[in-house]
Parts: C-alpha cells; sequence; structure tokens
C-alpha cells in the first residue's frame, strides 16, 4: 500500500479561513501535546497576517504562541505562511526580512511557507528563500493556482523550474480559491512532477466550490503523495477538507494514510466544544458554485465587503460590486484573487460602483501594481489601454518616484524605540502600532482553554466567574472538596494539567 502524508492547517488556515483568525493561543495549548502524536508530516501554526490579528483583536502576544507551543510539539515541524513581505500591503526592507527568519527560527518554527502572489519567483523571493536557509529552516514554495487565460499547464511548468532553481526543499501547488477540478489536474499535476526534478510536491486547496475532497483522490492517483488537511470542524466550509473524510476515502482506494486518526479524534471533540460554546462557525460541506470561478473572490474578502457595505448603506449592491470586480480583475491582466491583489481589486470596484463612474478615482494601490511596485511581471500582463489611461494620473507620476526603503536594523531599533529594544519586540513594532501592543500587554499572559477532556476544571472555571460566589463545594459520596476563590483554585488548575497532559 502507498503511504500518503498529511500537513495539518488547523491552527493556521482552518481558523483563518472559518474563524476569522480567531482561534487563541489558550484554544492550542491544550491539545498541543496530542497533535504532536498524531503523525503530520508539518503544521502550519501561524502566518504574518496573524501576528496583527493577535496583538489586535486577541490581545495576544504572537511571539509568545510560537514559544509556547513549540515548547509543546517537538516532533512535528511547525509552518509560517507568508509572502515576501511580513505586511499584508507593504513590502518590507530585505533587512526586516533578514531578522524576521532569524527569529522565526529562534522561536521554534521548523518550515517557512512562500508565496508570491503573481507566481513571480524572481521578485523578492530569491532573497527571502536565502535568509530561510541560512538558518536551517525548511522551504515550501507555493505556486498559486488561478483559472484565467494565462494560468496554463506552461506557466505552471516553467514555475515549477523556477522553485527548483531556488533549491526549494518543497513545492506545494496552493489552491486558495478552491478552483482546482478534477479534470484540471489531470494535466495540471503530472506537468508540475515532471518538472519538479523529484522535489517533494503537496497539494493544498479548499473546499469553497466543494470540489477539494475528490481532487485531492485525483491527484493522489497522479502521484501527489502529501496533501494538506484540516480537523473539523475547522476543516469544510472555506476551509481544507476534513482529515478523516480524506484518510478514509484513501484507504478505500488502497492508499495507506501514514496519521493516527484515533489521537485525532479527542482535538476535534476539544474544537466542537469551543466552536459550539463560543458559537463560532462549524465547516461544512458546500454545495458546487460555478459562479466561483467567474469572479474568484474569496470567501473571507467577500464577508468583509458585506461588512462595509452594510456600513456604507450598499448592501443592495453586492452583486454589482463582484461584477465590476469581474471585470477590474481583466484590466489588470487577471491577477490571482489571493491577498493583497484580491483586496485591491475588490476596493477599486467598490469605488467605481459607489461613484457610479468607473476609474473616477483610482486607489494607490491599483496605481503601485501598474506601476511594477509588486513585481514587473504583474505590471506587464496589464490591458495596455488601461495601463496608459493610468499612468496618466498626476498621482502616478507622484508615486513613480517611489522605492522601497532600505533601512539597516540599526536605523529602525532608533525608530521604534533605541538599542534596549528586542528583536522580537523590533519586528512586532513593525507590524503592529506600539499603543496596541500596550494594550495587548496589559491583558495579562496567555490563559489555556479549559474543555471537556478536563471536565473539574472547566466546571470550576465557570463558577469562579461568577462574582457572587466566594467558595465552591463539591461532595459526592465520601469526598468532599471546598474551594475558596483565589486561593485553592491555582492548585486544582495545575493538579488538572498534569493529569490531562495530553
Amino acid at each position: 500500500m502507498k503511504e500518503i502524508y498529511f500537513v495539518d492547517t488547523t491552527f493556521r488556515d482552518g481558523h483563518a479561513s472559518l474563524w476569522a483568525e480567531g482561534m487563541t493561543t489558550g484554544m492550542m495549548l491544550p491539545v498541543s501535546y496530542q497533535m504532536d502524536k498524531v503523525g503530520f508530516k508539518s503544521m502550519e501554526l501561524i502566518a504574518t497576517s496573524h501576528f496583527l490579528k493577535c496583538v489586535r483583536e486577541l490581545r495576544e502576544d504572537p511571539w509568545e504562541r510560537i514559544r509556547l507551543i513549540s515548547s509543546r510539539i517537538k516532533k512535528t515541524p511547525l509552518s509560517l505562511m507568508m509572502l515576501h513581505s511580513i505586511t499584508a500591503f507593504d513590502l518590507s526592507p530585505f533587512s526586516v526580512l533578514k531578522l524576521w527568519m532569524e527569529r522565526i527560527a529562534a522561536n521554534g518554527i521548523k518550515r517557512v511557507q512562500l508565496m508570491d502572489s503573481s507566481n513571480d519567483l524572481s521578485f523578492r523571493v530569491p532573497e527571502c528563500v536565502r535568509f530561510a536557509k541560512e538558518v536551517g529552516l525548511e522551504v515550501a514554495i507555493a505556486l498559486i493556482y488561478s483559472y484565467s487565460p494565462r494560468h496554463t499547464d506552461e506557466h505552471y511548468a516553467q514555475r515549477t523550474r523556477d522553485a527548483v532553481k531556488l533549491n526549494a526543499d518543497t513545492i506545494y501547488l496552493k489552491d486558495s480559491g478552491g478552483l482546482l477540478t478534477p479534470d484540471r489536474i489531470k494535466t495540471l499535476i503530472p506537468v508540475i512532477l515532471e518538472n519538479s526534478n523529484g522535489i517533494p510536491v503537496e497539494l493544498h486547496s479548499h473546499c469553497t466550490t466543494g470540489l477539494a475532497p475528490l481532487v485531492y483522490l485525483e491527484a493522489v492517483k497522479l502521484g501527489i503523495k502529501v496533501i494538506h488537511t484540516a480537523i473539523p470542524p475547522l476543516a469544510n466550509g472555506s476551509s481544507q477538507p476534513s482529515v478523516f473524510n480524506v484518510a478514509r476515502n484513501l484507504r478505500i482506494l488502497g492508499y495507506s494514510p501514514n496519521i493516527d486518526e484515533e489521537a485525532i479524534k479527542p482535538i476535534s471533540e476539544h474544537f466542537y466544544y469551543i466552536a459550539k460554546k463560543e458559537k463560532l462557525p462549524i465547516g461544512e460541506p458546500i454545495e458546487y458554485d460555478y459562479y466561483q470561478y467567474i469572479h474568484q473572490v474569496p470567501g473571507g474578502v467577500i464577508s468583509n465587503l458585506k461588512h462595509q457595505l452594510a456600513g456604507l448603506k450598499m448592501s443592495d449592491r453586492l452583486e454589482e460590486v463582484i461584477e465590476e470586480s469581474i471585470r477590474v480583475r481583466k484590466d489588470l491582466g487577471y491577477p490571482i484573487m489571493v491577498t493583497p491583489f484580491s483586496q485591491f481589486v475588490v476596493s477599486q470596484a467598490t469605488m467605481n460602483v459607489m461613484l457610479g463612474e468607473r476609474y473616477k478615482q483610482v486607489s494607490d494601490e491599483i496605481i503601485r501594481y501598474v506601476l511594477g511596485f509588486w513585481g514587473k511581471e504583474a505590471s506587464e500582463l496589464v490591458d495596455p489601454n488601461f495601463k496608459d489611461m493610468i499612468l496618466s494620473l498626476p498621482r502616478a507620476k507622484e508615486l513613480s518616484k517611489w522605492e522601497v526603503p532600505q533601512p539597516s536594523i540599526q536605523e529602525l531599533r532608533e525608530k521604534y524605540g533605541g538599542p534596549g529594544v528586542s528583536d522580537d519586540e523590533l519586528l512586532l513594532r513593525y507590524i503592529v502600532q506600539e499603543e496596541e501592543i500596550r494594550a495587548m500587554r496589559s491583558k495579562g499572559p496567555i490563559k489555556e482553554y479549559f474543555t471537556t477532556r478536563n471536565p473539574i476544571v472547566a466546571l470550576i472555571s465557570e463558577l469562579l466567574m461568577k462574582k457572587d460566589l466566594n467558595y465552591i463545594h463539591v461532595e459526592k459520596g465520601d469526598l468532599k472538596i471546598t474551594l475558596q476563590k483565589n486561593i485553592l483554585y491555582e492548585e486544582v488548575l495545575n493538579y488538572e494539567k498534569s493529569k490531562f497532559n495530553y
């Protein structure tokens, strides 16, 4: 039987897709030891975008998340997902990127998953690969799948050869929009494998169109040996296929999933408990939606768009904006609809609809895209007439003189607090405003989320949240326990944590 290996996405893409990156470190900690027993080839833990979310909304230190999880997950390599920048809508100086690779490795990350939104592996990616390998990180290079006239088999064959030249440790086909079909991969997977020069190839897709579970099975038949899945309830929906579903189907087809499915069950129970308690979405299979192939706007972007249109009292114009997004994308030469390009396209489409005239106002992001700020290849593919129109704008002439600053780390440290600032703190201040970091730290240390896997602590935690209780008395048969608030609770907590060391 042929063994198939799994990369788990639950801690990163799973909750990014379904819980808007809302999973806290405390929710991860109780199952971290158990996750390390499953046998995953790798586990996604965090992305650069999570750093902002952790500090601004969850009030958690993302560096502490990496350190705490890596102290419990020792056998399974932890992965970080990123563009060739550590901020989503700007380009980081190379000095920052070099320090970033050093610090994620020092804090416990073993593998970095790199992508360029245009699949242009000559644009800033070589520097990132070099910085990562200098500190011993495994490098997985993403080839982002898209459906357009220019995203042909030859496009992916060439990009695979480009990844080989960069000495990637792994190449993975990243289907962010869930656009792959069983028919499409019949030629796409073979051409990637043929050009990979023996480098392992993985498959990462989303269930957005409902086809990803079937695509995985067909890809395995074509030679893919590593697939990315998530653990329910963080699977399905707009996330990755369920590890249980894929493993079962592979076994029926005669393959051997190289994971311990029994070890995954308590982890799944843990997150189902959290989802129900916190009223968080539970991933479910999605019906096939052909319109997704037409507009290709990611589910998370549509969710944010709905919220923004509601604030503008334009909720009834959602379909107009989606239709205009299709036209804007065509004008730009069919950029792949991933961060940051999907946000650029949708924002401009919203402006066009809101003002009642196409390109009456043009965002700086669109102008920079046309100018080549996000790579020469992306700019060259823009419709020539559209490019002429954009470049004739006065604002384009202003922005054309701008270059990516390349300050040294010493200069950045002076800007963000002086010589006493640690490397981790410096990078955090580069991403997030200092007042938000102070607000995060004022909340105190990360607290572990206790669930039904340790019911005594869960019960006591809930009771102690009631302000009118000073003590708790538990009695069963001859056993009697009395707890006084803020005195014995920590002792019980420590006992339960050691008892349920899973």
